[in-house]
């Protein structure tokens, strides 16, 4: 796999990490939301791990 694919993972985990953290700050987090955001952080890093 090409680093610049893992680079594009990389930054995409980093984005939904941010995602994530403002969501948890709002008064009342859209716990549905918060769930999906974490399956698809979960999700790039399984395939950030297997293209390593």
């Amino acid at each position: 796999m090409s680093t610049s694919h893992l680079s594009a993972l990389k930054s995409r985990h980093a984005d939904l990490d941010a995602k994530i953290a403002n969501e948890e700050r709002r008064p009342a987090p859209d716990m549905a939301l918060l769930a999906q955001l974490k399956k698809q952080k979960l999700r790039l890093k399984e395939e950030m791990l297997t293209a390593a």
